[in-house]
């Protein structure tokens, strides 16, 4: 049986154990469609579109630990920016420990879903918009890309 993702409300997105907590802040000036937290669908593309249009690039870091998204958060809700947070494959695996087998790249993977879901969970209550960005690679490890 396959499952087939149903489209849900803004409040049915907040993460679920924050949902009472209104997040910190708003961004006054971004479009409509862009809310604190992970961005995605519409609100990604009004967000980038926005910047293009305002002439600005948002900053991307690649954060391999959870005090490292904190600050990057901290630092976006100081200067009202939205923030680009990426996990490469060796951030990634060092976000997971380095002592973990990483035999077909299962620590790589491990890692970045786990620096995904320390996003998830708090660039809300930052009251930052963030866009996760997390197969940051050398073109070495897709050598199926040309």
């Amino acid at each position: 049986v396959a499952c087939k993702a149903q489209a849900v409300s803004i409040e049915d997105k907040r993460f679920p154990v924050l949902s009472k907590r209104a997040p910190l802040g708003k961004f006054p000036k971004l479009p409509e469609s862009v809310h604190p937290g992970v961005v995605s669908g519409q609100g990604y593309v009004d967000l980038l579109n926005w910047a293009k249009q305002n002439k600005f690039a948002i900053p991307a870091v690649n954060c391999v630990s959870s005090s490292g998204i904190n600050a990057c958060l901290e630092a976006a809700r100081k200067k009202d920016s939205p923030i680009i947070i990426q996990f490469s494959s060796g951030g990634s695996q060092f976000y997971a420990g380095k002592a973990l087998d990483n035999t077909c790249f299962h620590a790589c993977i491990a890692g970045a879903v786990s620096g995904a879901y320390h996003v998830r969970a708090v660039a809300e209550q930052y009251g930052v918009p963030v866009i996760l960005h997390t197969d940051h690679c050398s073109k070495a490890l897709l050598p199926w890309v040309s």
